[in-house]
């Protein structure tokens, strides 16, 4: 028998030549799902699955324990280089969407996790050529009658959060999740005017969400979805702006590639209370998505149409790039062309650039 001071150590070398090296340093890319939970211990249970820690004894996964310590933060994560697997042992893909919607079903996480929705930044510097200091409507009293003073370059910055609310609809066919969505373009260098908040705009929405499965042109069709959306900017005649739609969000990808398109049809308001009648006219009737990721970094094209000829076709683009910078920090720069960059601007034409940083992409 080896005296104890050599065969310990010689039992701890064998175990770990014989364990799998991602079980000893698993990948970054391997926690794709898992990065937006709030919750420690289904957060801890995601970490486990993806890297094939399957079979562990109950007593020795944290995450069937309960925790306490306090949450993590929502937004930290490593940025993804390529498609990963979310069941280890049936080496099953885990595609983009399906990281932020938990489309299949090794991918359900259960209800009331907080989790990134559209992307979260900050940009110190958004600026433009063509500042909107009349801002109109067809609704002569939600016109602005006297120029404001405004700096063609301001602050813009953005929060988007969802969460499941109902897992399981139609005998597990579906999901219901609602989502919370805020821009804000703060004059924050103006001075003279004392730094007011130009315009800030919130969007709650609800949305029943469905995993689909289906080829089209060499896409997978992945999701398909029905909700109602309302945007409104809270301010007062004659700056205020809102409507009210029913959305559809039908998803396709293919290996670092996802296509949103999202047609959507205004609920309509009486001609005296509405506060933009035209708005369908100028910030579209519809927009198409297209995120690319590579080589960690992510950028997304925004097409918007107002499906409508003569002088009723309007509409916009909005490019995006995100890319590392340093550890989690990530880098962001935005591009916007046409109308309704904002509600306030739904029917203005201008162009603006933006750069900052953000804590959140799409995927």
């Amino acid at each position: 028998m080896k005296p104890l001071f050599i065969a310990a150590p010689l039992a701890l070398l064998t175990g770990v030549i014989a364990t799998p090296a991602h079980a000893q340093n698993p990948s970054p890319t391997d926690i794709r799902a898992c990065t937006g939970i709030e919750s420690d211990a289904q957060r801890l249970a995601c970490y486990d699955r993806s890297t094939g820690r399957v079979n562990l004894p109950a007593a020795q996964k944290r995450g069937d324990q309960p925790s306490t310590s306090a949450p993590t933060s929502i937004f930290g994560h490593e940025k993804p280089t390529a498609a990963v697997p979310s069941d280890a042992t049936a080496g099953k893909p885990l595609s983009l969407l399906d990281s932020r919607w938990e489309l299949s079903p090794e991918s359900k996480l259960g209800t009331f996790n907080v989790r990134g929705y559209k992307p979260v930044y900050v940009m110190p510097a958004f600026a433009t050529s063509n500042q909107n200091d009349e801002p109109h409507s067809p609704n002569p009293v939600n016109t602005v009658t006297t120029p404001q003073q405004l700096d063609n370059v301001e602050a813009k910055f953005q929060l988007s959060l969802k969460t499941k609310i109902w897992q399981g609809v139609f005998g597990d066919a579906g999901d219901v999740w609602v989502g919370y969505t805020q821009d804000s373009h703060w004059q924050v260098y103006n001075t003279e005017a004392s730094r007011p908040f130009r315009e800030t705009d919130y969007e709650p929405e609800a949305i029943l969400m469905f995993n689909t499965n289906y080829q089209l042109f060499g896409w997978d069709g992945r999701l398909l979805g029905i909700g109602v959306d309302h945007q409104s900017n809270g301010q007062s005649d004659p700056l205020s702006r809102s409507w009210n739609r029913v959305m559809a969000d039908i998803g396709f990808e293919r290996d670092s590639w996802t296509v949103m398109f999202r047609p959507w049809w205004r609920i309509p308001e009486s001609r005296t209370s509405d506060n933009n009648p035209d708005i369908s006219n100028y910030m579209g009737r519809g927009d198409m998505q297209i995120i690319h990721e590579w080589n960690g970094q992510e950028f997304g094209l925004m097409l918007r149409s107002s499906l409508r000829g003569g002088s009723d076709a309007h509409g916009a683009a909005q490019f995006t790039w995100s890319f590392p910078l340093i550890g989690n920090l990530r880098g962001y720069m935005e591009a916007f062309k046409g109308y309704g960059e904002s509600l306030i601007d739904y029917n203005h034409n201008a162009t603006y650039v933006g750069a900052g940083i953000t804590l959140l992409d799409w995927y």
